[in-house]
């Protein structure tokens, strides 16, 4: 397990990848730096550039055990195919203040063809909020499968919970969009951003990505979303929730794969999170540490005294973004409502 500053006290072992690949970009010139990051995608840009900003007192040997692995990875490989995704504004500037992140931003994003949808996942989830509030509810909908799940998640917040719903029922019975309904949007949005034409259907929306969205809302709204969505209609409200990955669904996650997500938190969120969780599961993360390990979080759990339900839920959705984060990139695979999603 990891915490996301690098300090004194940890070794090189110890840091998660997320750290070392912060650590690699430190040592680097802003040019070299730029040049990595606009072939990432945005939600790797977040993660590095929260942990860039988050690095303080990193030893030297630390620093040359890093190089060290990655040029030991490097070698092994025959090819690093990326696919770019330009949307690293808000994270950089937060990393590396507004001075350096501008330089950055304006060598990387040069050249770059940047829909107005893609322009979206930039800015901040009210902005967006504000920007689609009077369009159709259709409009709504395309938008909200468009971006990521979490993203949609927060946007939601901002809209009454009526609005959420229709939102929510109309991104669970999108199919495919049609290029003349992708089009319309984009050009809404050039009044103030840059698009371009898409000649093809895109598939978009569905249970899945409705799930997905639900996964990230507050727990009582999510709540009582649900509640809403079987009023209306009984089958659509029990499909997305099947799909809907809860933390009590990690017993369903194989022991690699625990150990795998174990080394991504930190104890102090890992601790929070098993206050509301069963015997159970607390048994099948115990089993899936070092017996010195488990030990040590069995007399934390003890010593930790009544949280805040608030508290135990946010640490459970941090724990279930980063299971999300790694099932995505292959790390983990997670079992949830009878089925496993990759």
């Amino acid at each position: 397990m990891s915490n996301t500053a690098a300090t004194p006290e940890k070794s090189v072992s110890n840091l998660s990848r997320v750290d070392q690949a912060a650590i690699l970009l430190m040592t680097l010139g802003e040019g070299d730096a730029a040049e990595i990051l606009k072939h990432m995608g945005p939600k790797e840009v977040q993660r590095i550039g929260g942990a860039m900003s988050s690095l303080s007192n990193v030893q030297q040997n630390d620093v040359q055990m890093v190089l060290g692995n990655f040029l030991e990875e490097v070698r092994t490989l025959t090819g690093l195919g990326m696919g770019s995704d330009s949307y690293i504004r808000n994270m950089l500037v937060t990393a590396l203040g507004e001075d350096k992140a501008n330089g950055l931003i304006d060598r990387i994003l040069v050249g770059g063809n940047t829909t107005g949808l893609d322009t979206l996942k930039w800015m901040e989830a009210r902005s967006v909020a504000d920007i689609i509030r009077n369009e159709h509810p259709q409009i709504q909908a395309i938008v909200m499968a468009y971006l990521d799940a979490d993203q949609s998640a927060e946007v939601m917040t901002y809209f009454a919970e009526k609005v959420r719903l229709d939102i929510l029922m109309r991104v669970a019975a999108l199919d495919t969009v049609q290029p003349s309904a992708l089009q319309e949007l984009n050009d809404i949005l050039e009044k103030q951003f840059s698009g371009n034409e898409t000649s093809q259907t895109k598939d978009m929306g569905g249970y899945k990505v409705a799930a997905e969205i639900m996964n990230n809302l507050d727990s009582s709204v999510e709540a009582d979303l649900m509640d809403a969505i079987k009023e209306v209609d009984e089958d659509m409200g029990s499909q997305i929730q099947d799909l809907m990955f809860v933390f009590d669904n990690l017993k369903e996650v194989d022991d690699r794969g625990i150990q795998a997500l174990l080394r991504e938190v930190s104890s102090e969120v890992l601790i929070i999170a098993l206050k509301g969780a069963d015997d159970i599961l607390q048994e099948k993360i115990f089993k899936n540490m070092s017996k010195r390990a488990a030990e040590l979080l069995r007399d934390d759990l003890e010593a930790k005294g009544p949280v805040k339900l608030s508290e135990v839920e946010g640490a459970q959705k941090e724990i279930l973004t980063i299971a999300r984060r790694m099932a995505d990139s292959g790390e983990i695979m997670l079992g949830g409502g009878g089925e496993q999603m990759v």
